[in-house]
């Protein structure tokens, strides 16, 4: 599934905000890729495991949170492209008892089911993942392995993410992408044309984003962030965007989720209706997948008794 870039649907999203705006709205069903490497995870990883398979490697390695949409993917895609996979997964106290995390943890149990291998390590151990003297440890216990970094941004991910855009979408003026470590955006700022605006929306809280992003683009004159819809940081979420998230899928059919791409679609809407895009902008959305990780929110929602996503 590697090999070639799968053919994605633009699909429209009809709202009465957009009619009374005058503004169209298209969707990047980057999510239907896979059910797990899905949108930018796909991106991202088709080139690093094409590295992978160059430099003759049998094991991927990389980090993450318990939750992490990342870890599952690189799992997946790892069994998938003939390699064994490794996790080093933030919160030492997840590995007391393996069983019962699995137990409530469906994106660990997705990963270890399909094969991955993990290595807890408490918080203060895990800042350490990309210090030189750390990578030599974990090459030391468990051998040669090609390093996916977390969140899976490197040079080759951001080239993955360029193929994102294509031809068909020279139409449009602004393209939309939530952003967690940079990534995704980084390849669209560098694919996009001349004419085309890139916007933002961060999932983490602060102001650092912008420095990470600078690092692997050379234009700086196409693109913004708008730090105003994180949620209070990353893996946050309130009942408000939850009901949003509910509400636009019963509106358009379209799933979202709560970590990256439910916040794009709240504060791209709520930009619209406070018309900062002219009339008859073109603006598409891309999609970036993450669905699989809504079965952990939901469980946290109905032990606190609160509305739950519809899937």
């Amino acid at each position: 599934m590697f090999l070639s870039n799968p053919n994605i649907q633009n699909q429209q999203v009809l709202l009465p905000i957009l009619e009374e705006k005058q503004v169209t709205l298209y969707i990047k069903r980057e999510d239907q890729i896979h059910p797990f490497v899905s949108g930018n995870k796909f991106r991202k990883l088709k080139y690093n495991i094409a590295q992978a398979k160059e430099q003759q490697k049998s094991t991927l390695l990389t980090f993450g949170g318990a939750f992490s949409n990342h870890i599952a993917a690189t799992a997946i895609a790892g069994k998938l492209s003939g390699f064994k996979t490794m996790g080093v997964i933030r919160g030492d106290e997840l590995g007391i008892d393996l069983d019962k995390t699995l137990a409530q943890n469906e994106t660990l149990r997705e990963a270890f089911k399909n094969g991955m291998e993990f290595k807890f390590v408490s918080r203060s151990v895990y800042r350490q993942k990309t210090e030189k003297s750390f990578i030599e440890e974990l090459q030391k216990e468990f051998g040669d392995f090609y390093l996916v970094p977390e969140g899976g941004t490197n040079e080759l991910a951001i080239k993955g993410c360029k193929e994102i855009l294509t031809k068909e979408d020279e139409k449009f003026d602004y393209i939309c992408s939530a952003i967690g470590t940079g990534g995704t955006i980084s390849g669209l700022i560098e694919s996009a044309k001349e004419h085309q605006k890139i916007i933002g929306f961060p999932a983490l809280k602060g102001s650092f984003l912008e420095k990470e992003i600078q690092q692997f683009v050379q234009r700086n004159d196409n693109w913004s962030l708008e730090n105003e819809y994180h949620f209070g940081g990353y893996g946050k979420y309130n009942e408000e965007l939850i009901r949003f998230i509910n509400e636009f899928k019963k509106a358009t059919n379209i799933p979202l989720d709560p970590i990256y791409t439910g916040k794009m679609m709240f504060g791209l809407l709520e930009k619209i209706k406070k018309d900062e895009f002219p009339r008859n902008t073109k603006i598409l959305a891309i999609h970036t997948g993450g669905l699989q990780g809504i079965a952990g929110v939901n469980q946290k929602l109905k032990n606190k008794n609160q509305e739950i996503i519809n899937i």
